[in-house]
């Protein structure tokens, strides 16, 4: 397994990759890795013959007040994980190798930015849009893969590979959970153990949303307002949003027909949770 840090340097691993016909699968990560990521990595090695994993904490996606200074990190036990699970390619840069003195440009996509995390965390998805633009163009994939467990990071990164013209093939996988069916998360590491339950609220209300929905409702409102309910019943859970959007335009909707996802967004301790469910598909939890 290669460790590289600079971005020319990377940037001419994937030129000669390129050149022997050899295909590149990326999967960007903050580190501080998990079995989520892992089984982003074992997709990308089914899908490309050089797999390169990214690791960077982005602090252009991080606002003001947020966790940028707290976010965990221990490189060693990443990049074990990485060679355990066959990665090929870390690319560790520094934030003089990304964000160089005088920088100033920003990728901003629009409208299905404007809703859920965009709207309680300004500036977030433009920081996400420029990191993943500036290492799609250092890596050079011909493929990367995300998890969807941050379901809106993923309708913006495909919005935005759409639109600009980017020659990649953008992989959604499943959501990977605990055993007690809380979603894996690297900020699942600040939850005390007596928050705990109310964490799991999340994984269980998208449970109930779901048996509502096969139960045949198709109201939004009413099957936000139950979710709602069950998440305030745990003592530790505070609710940043529960909304029901369209998948591709990520506005909310008044009903459940078509494609429609439920985000939600809980602060449990010092911890803020998403997770969510595509209505129609299987929930294991």
């Amino acid at each position: 397994m290669k460790i590289i840090e600079s971005v020319r340097e990377m940037q001419r691993h994937s030129e000669a990759l390129r050149h022997q016909g050899k295909r590149v699968a990326f999967v960007p990560t903050m580190g501080f890795l998990h079995k989520g990521h892992l089984s982003l990595m074992e997709e990308a090695r089914k899908r490309g013959d050089c797999s390169v994993t990214s690791i960077y904490v982005n602090p252009t996606q991080f606002g003001p007040a947020e966790d940028l200074d707290k976010y965990p990190r221990d490189f060693e036990r990443d990049r074990q994980l990485c060679q355990e699970v066959g990665v090929d390619v870390i690319f560790y840069p520094s934030n003089e190798e990304m964000y160089p003195d005088h920088y100033q440009t920003y990728v901003m996509v629009e409208g299905v930015t404007q809703n859920l995390c965009g709207l309680s965390r300004p500036g977030h998805f433009r920081g996400v849009a420029t990191v993943c633009a500036k290492l799609f163009n250092m890596v050079k994939p011909h493929v990367t893969v995300f998890g969807k467990k941050d379901f809106q990071q993923l309708v913006v990164i495909r919005r935005m590979v759409k639109d600009l013209n980017m020659d990649i093939e953008v992989v959604g996988m499943p959501t990977v959970r605990e055993a007690d069916g809380l979603a894996m998360s690297s900020r699942n590491t600040y939850l005390k153990a007596e928050e705990r339950e109310s964490a799991l609220s999340l994984s269980r209300s998208l449970r109930l949303a779901k048996k509502m929905y096969d139960a045949g409702e198709r109201n939004a409102a009413r099957i936000i307002e139950e979710v709602k309910k069950f998440i305030s019943s745990h003592p530790h859970a505070k609710i940043d949003y529960v909304q029901i959007c369209d998948t591709t335009t990520m506005k909310d909707v008044d009903r459940v027909e078509g494609e429609c996802v439920m985000a939600l967004a809980v602060r449990v301790g010092v911890a803020r949770l998403i997770d969510n469910y595509v209505f129609g598909e299987s929930l294991e939890v």
